[in-house]
């Protein structure tokens, strides 16, 4: 479709409007599939931490205490203790299933031992296949047996005739006071909604993006795109991509709902920060399409290969591994994405409540994509023109 118009930026952008109203992929990518991917994460991760995890507790001992032990781990929020399993081979099963995810095993003669002063040694088999729900398991039943066997101690001390200070004195003559800074609920949707749901929005602006410039190629309508901007195709570009700028910038507010208002994470720095990190992660993206464009000259190709970019960017990004613990070589290919200095941003004030001048870097080094994109426009020009000479893509 050709619209004329006396203003040809607002030629160009009514044009793509159009094409977002009637072409039902742009519609699906850019209103739609942002919309059920955030929801669905938002949905996943609500809970915020997993909780009531079932354990299986083989007791050999059938004392009082080995109930106690029981009953403390199954006090913790993180476990629901079962103990219907009789012997360690029942147990076993029950993890290789899935119907548990843990087996804590009470010894025989666990009572006597404690009693006699010894210490009593118990097993805590983990099905570590998924690290999160082992690692909480582990957590939180150490901290249920730590706080059952202090008690135990300072019981026996002062039974010795020690006040319960002196007691505690001896009983812990070194305490640790932990104190967490950030992320003090140890919420797993903090941790991991911070990266899903900005993934979700970079996958979206970039194989949008692509797919807007590259039909164009693939149709051989960039003659008449450039047209309508009256052949300045600088003006041309910045026309096409603002509909879609405002579209995915709408969307990072809202997922900026969805992380500070519905999950509650703090927000703690500066929020003008992160909205500008936001507008020039979308740019960032979006000229790193026109560089894909521009260099495959072919739409399927670039569409694959943004789709494998965007979600290496999480790998990369240091949020589950950090990038000073990878490899050289991982290192520089953390480097190459957006999303680094993005996620950057967004943890330092949201967590963090780092000063603002710590997000200026990561800022600059978005700047560099966008330039990078920028040199490629030419190019993109000339494909654009010279449709004939590519044949079909």
């Amino acid at each position: 479709m050709e619209i004329k118009n006396t203003y040809p930026f607002m030629g160009v952008v009514q044009r793509e409007l159009w094409k977002i109203y009637h072409k039902r992929t742009l519609r699906f990518i850019t209103l739609i599939a942002p919309l059920l991917a955030f929801l669905l994460v938002a949905w996943i991760f609500s809970n915020n931490v997993p909780r009531d995890l079932p354990i299986a507790v083989v007791d050999d001992d059938h004392t009082a205490l080995s109930r106690q032990i029981a009953r403390m781990v199954d006090a913790t929020s993180i476990a629901a203790v079962n103990r219907n399993f009789n012997d360690l081979e029942a147990a076993r099963k029950a993890v290789e299933n899935g119907s548990v995810e843990g087996v804590l095993y009470i010894p025989d003669e666990t009572e006597k031992g404690i009693l006699r002063g010894t210490s009593s040694k118990l097993a805590l088999y983990i099905n570590n296949a998924n690290i999160v729900k082992g690692g909480l398991i582990s957590s939180g039943v150490r901290k249920a047996l730590s706080t059952m066997s202090v008690g135990i101690k300072l019981q026996m001390q002062m039974k010795t005739g020690k006040t319960q200070d002196q007691a505690m004195s001896r009983v812990m003559p070194v305490q640790l006071r932990q104190v967490m800074l950030f992320n003090p609920y140890t919420s797993y949707s903090y941790y991991l909604t911070a990266g899903l749901l900005p993934v979700m929005l970079v996958v979206v602006v970039l194989l949008g993006t692509t797919y807007a410039i590259g039909d164009e190629l693939y149709r051989g309508t960039g003659p008449q795109w450039i047209r309508s901007a009256g052949g300045n195709f600088p003006l041309a570009l910045a026309g096409k991509l603002l509909p879609y700028t405002l579209i995915y910038f709408f969307w990072a507010q809202v997922m900026n709902l969805i992380l500070f208002n519905y999950l509650g994470m703090p927000l703690r720095g500066n929020y003008h920060l992160i909205l500008l990190g936001e507008l020039l992660m979308i740019f960032s993206y979006q000229f790193f399409a026109i560089f894909m464009v521009a260099i495959t000259s072919n739409l399927r190709l670039s569409l694959s290969l943004g789709t494998g970019y965007s979600m290496l960017g999480l790998t990369y990004s240091g949020l589950t591994f950090p990038i000073f613990g990878m490899s050289g070589f991982s290192q520089i290919a953390a480097s190459i994405f957006p999303f680094t200095y993005w996620i950057k941003i967004l943890i330092s004030q949201s967590l963090r409540g780092e000063p603002a001048a710590n997000g200026i870097m990561p800022m600059f080094s978005l700047w560099v994509f966008i330039i990078f994109g920028l040199m490629f426009v030419p190019r993109l020009r000339y494909m654009m023109l010279n449709r004939s000479r590519w044949g079909k893509i």
